[in-house]
């Protein structure tokens, strides 16, 4: 039986304080409620630093630069119905104001901190490494 491979690209945002934003997952979407790192779905013929200038304009309304974006680690996590690949970047350096626009709430966290929200089991593997990081 094959399995379908769905690949998201995600960003860490860093602020000057060395905090992370997290946004939580809308009423009405699978894993509504839980904490995620901001990013969406590659599309067909779309690389992932792409994905995120894109998905990062339109979730917060910020401008990221693809030089702005540094690969840290991935998730590789099988859901019971595809699995999912996730290569996670980290952005320290954007423009615009950091907006809610797609997710129910947005939150800065310290690294060591993010445990304290729920999140996705494909986004849990990728705390450890923001933790040694900052």
């Amino acid at each position: 039986m094959s399995v379908k491979l769905v690949l998201v690209a995600a960003c860490a945002l860093i602020d000057v304080d060395g905090r992370v934003l997290i946004a939580q997952r809308p009423e009405g979407k699978a894993m509504a409620g839980l904490w995620e790192f901001p990013g969406g779905k590659v599309e067909d013929g779309e690389r992932p630093e792409e994905t995120l200038i894109r998905e990062l304009d339109e979730e917060l309304g910020i401008t990221v630069s693809e030089p702005c974006l540094a690969p840290l680690t991935f998730a590789s996590h099988a859901y019971p119905d595809f699995h999912l690949l996730m290569p996670l970047y980290v952005c320290r350096r954007w423009e615009g104001t950091v907006t809610a626009k797609e997710h129910a709430r947005l939150a800065w966290v310290r690294p060591n901190r993010l445990r304290d929200y729920p999140m996705p089991p494909a986004d849990e593997p990728l705390v450890p490494h923001l933790v040694s990081l900052i």
